[in-house]
């Protein structure tokens, strides 16, 4: 199982940034995928969950401004990140939680 997440960087508040989880190795069409951050003196936490069927849920600190979608086609899921905020700052991982695997994290930074 291979996990990456890629498109992170600088952006300055209320921006916007997508983050792309490019996967292999299992039946991504399957399986439920989700998005955490670790954000700095915090512990992890999910941000974004998306089900095989596309049923997604959100964080409270991030509803209304991020959005999860996937391409099964692809084996590829995204989390199109709006109105960004500097609190929204850390290493953003994408997961396989079914299986327990993680990728690398992507850093995002959003500048005040």
């Amino acid at each position: 199982v291979q996990l990456q997440a890629s498109g992170g960087g600088l952006v300055q508040a209320g921006g916007s940034l997508r983050l792309t989880c490019t996967t292999s190795g299992f039946n991504f069409r399957y399986n439920d995928m989700e998005w955490h951050r670790q954000t700095p003196g915090k512990q992890r936490e999910l941000v974004a969950s998306i089900s095989s069927g596309g049923y997604t849920m959100y964080a409270d600190s991030v509803k209304g401004r991020f959005t999860a979608s996937r391409e099964n086609a692809k084996r590829t899921m995204y989390l199109q990140m709006n109105s960004l905020k500097p609190e929204d700052t850390g290493v953003y991982y994408c997961a396989l939680p079914q299986r327990g695997y993680w990728g690398p994290g992507t850093l995002v930074t959003v500048s005040s």
